[in-house]
């Protein structure tokens, strides 16, 4: 018989690759995707009516609040999404004994060191957003101590909106464009990151824990923009690098968040392709479009 696989908020860019990637798995897995249109996580009562009538055996939790500077004037809904339906999902799995693959963020660390970060490593959240983050891995933990718990970083896809598809645009709109140079990290194609997840599901054995996934490699949000124009053969528009400083942000950035990922490919022998590579394969998606 095979097994539910629920994943909710399907409507953003991991979730939409989650949806892409489910054709793959067709004949091991039953999928169901929701956004908040069909599925509440916010509203408990809502949630336990639907899996008082679903079978699930897997929750993916693709949903969050991720306007970072938003967030800093938003902290109530950035919260209720980010950690109180984190609480409600994590409530019901232990009801149903459902295993939980939750999805979170670099942003829980401050970015002051300047050696990839393992799981081990002091947590620091210096935005609400990163709180809202931080917050929500500690009551699914406390709730589900056996969840898995994904940290990723610079997240990027064909879908929705995000850094790449912006920087084409604008590299192609404008002349020139100031990017910061002095935050370092590794960019994620959702692509991947949905890979790495059904793998973790697939696997023979469900371990618990927070693990780290990006891509390999580490570079400047700079870095990242050249790479993509170069990518995309965009020659138009000059990219200077500029320090943050100059760059104001509601929200505070880390300056250094780049990931360990020993961890994950240890305990579920997950290969992590380079970023360049990921970025390649998007950008020529994008491009035939």
């Amino acid at each position: 018989m095979k097994k539910t696989i629920l994943i909710t908020g399907s409507n953003g860019q991991l979730g939409n690759e989650m949806r892409l990637l489910s054709e793959n798995y067709a004949n091991r897995y039953n999928f169901i995707f929701t956004d908040v249109a069909e599925l509440d996580i916010t509203n408990i009562s809502d949630l336990r009516d639907f899996f008082n009538h679903t079978k699930i055996d897997f929750i993916v939790n693709c949903a969050a609040y991720t306007a970072v500077d938003k967030a800093e004037d938003d902290v109530e809904l950035c919260y209720k999404i980010n950690c109180d339906a984190v609480e409600n999902l994590a409530k019901i799995a232990r009801e149903h004994n459902i295993n939980i693959i939750h999805v979170s963020t670099d942003y829980v660390f401050d970015g002051k060191t300047h050696l990839p970060y393992a799981e081990t490593m002091n947590v620091n959240p210096a935005s609400v957003y990163g709180k809202s983050k931080l917050a929500g891995e500690q009551i699914l933990q406390k709730i589900c101590p056996d969840a898995v718990i994904i940290r990723t970083s610079w997240l990027y896809s064909s879908f929705g909106n995000n850094f790449v598809k912006t920087m084409l645009r604008l590299g192609k709109e404008r002349e020139t464009l100031n990017v910061v140079f002095d935050q370092i990290g590794t960019p994620t194609a959702a692509a991947d990151l949905a890979a790495a997840i059904m793998q973790i599901i697939d696997f023979e054995k469900f371990t618990g824990g927070i693990y780290h996934f990006s891509n390999e490699g580490a570079i400047s949000w700079y870095d990242f923009t050249k790479a993509i124009h170069r990518i995309a053969r965009i020659t138009t528009c000059k990219v200077n690098p500029i320090e943050s400083k100059n760059y104001p942000a509601r929200a505070p950035r880390p300056f250094y968040s780049v990931l360990n990922k020993d961890k994950i490919k240890q305990t579920y022998q997950i290969e992590v392709p380079y970023w360049e590579d990921s970025l390649q394969i998007c950008i020529e998606k994008l491009l035939k479009e």
